[in-house]
């Protein structure tokens, strides 16, 4: 009677094992996020799970992010936060631990290859018990030092394979109930063991940086009508004020007065856009004094005049639906 002869995969055959897994992944959450969204749209079909199509490489748009795991299944998209840009495609995942007034376009989309993506929110509360149950409390330290409450990372098969199971979940609802929270720990499991470890531990862990400045974004979003008392923020949060102003930039390439008018303008489009306000009572809805300046800033930031920037947005959606 021979015994059984079994071999190792080599380094390289074991690569293009793991490359054939990647490519079989990615096909299938192609096909099911094209059956989830078949119109150009953002949808929820879960709690938390985020689904998107867009067929034409568009114009900027802003918007403020939650903290969330990002995959593109096809396509490429660019975030801009402050000075810095963020380019992800299909090999790559972005991944946010703050809500961040950013700037995201769609680079690479068509008719016939719609960009289509998944997001993640990832809620404080599964962060910090994959965290303890994984029985890692320490924040570890990011290899370059970036405090940046935004990256982008390697896709993995394992990761990979995890989104893929949690969106067939979108085709069966009666088992989502059951698995949907297994997954998403999966998934948080294996980002805290990846490269963007530390960043995500920093989200819950209170000696890392993130607790600080989440309860200072969860103040200036609150109140961003109101007129930004630089001591008392930092003297609440127990850090004097040159250091929280560095801390509060590091971790989110801009200044607090920075993030402050980036909510106030925003917060100002969606009224003019959504609400009919005219653009000084906009501005003075969100916490502007002189519309003359809310103007000046508005256009510094979005390109147009407010009532012309919406307008032109108006036209442009009319036209879509047409």
């Amino acid at each position: 009677m021979c015994a059984a002869i079994t071999t190792n995969p080599s380094g390289g055959e074991q690569a293009a094992l793991e490359a054939a897994r990647m490519r079989s992944s990615q096909h299938e959450l192609i096909e099911r996020i094209g059956r989830a969204v078949p119109t150009d749209g953002v949808a929820e079909p879960l709690s938390g799970v985020f689904l998107a199509r867009v067929s034409t490489a568009g114009e900027p748009m802003h918007s403020v992010t939650r903290p969330s795991f990002c995959v593109i299944a096809q396509g490429s998209k660019e975030t801009l936060l402050g000075d810095s840009r963020y380019r992800y495609d299909a090999a790559t995942y972005l991944l946010t631990t703050l809500e961040l007034p950013r700037v995201s376009q769609v680079l690479e989309a068509s008719p016939a290859q719609p960009y289509l993506s998944f997001r993640l929110v990832l809620t404080p509360d599964v962060v910090r018990s994959v965290v303890m149950e994984a029985g890692d409390a320490a924040p570890a330290i990011n290899g370059n030092g970036d405090e940046r409450a935004i990256a982008v990372s390697p896709l993995d098969a394992e990761l990979l394979d995890a989104v893929v199971r949690l969106v067939r979940l979108v085709e069966r609802p009666e088992e989502a109930r059951v698995l949907k929270p297994l997954i998403t720990r999966e998934i948080v499991y294996r980002l805290l063991e990846g490269e963007q470890g530390g960043r995500l531990r920093h989200m819950v862990v209170q000696e890392g940086y993130t607790p600080h400045i989440a309860r200072a974004i969860e103040r200036l979003r609150r109140d961003y009508d109101q007129p930004l008392r630089m001591e008392q923020l930092a003297g609440d949060l127990g850090m004097s004020v040159s250091s929280f102003h560095h801390r509060f930039k590091d971790v989110t390439a801009m200044s607090p007065l920075q993030y402050q008018k980036r909510i106030r303008l925003q917060e100002a489009r969606r009224l003019m856009l959504n609400e009919d306000f005219d653009a000084a009572s906009a501005a003075f809805r969100v916490g502007y004094q002189d519309a003359s300046h809310f103007s000046r800033e508005y256009k510094g930031l979005f390109g147009f005049p407010p009532m012309r920037d919406v307008q032109r947005l108006r036209q442009t959606t009319m036209e879509a639906v047409g």
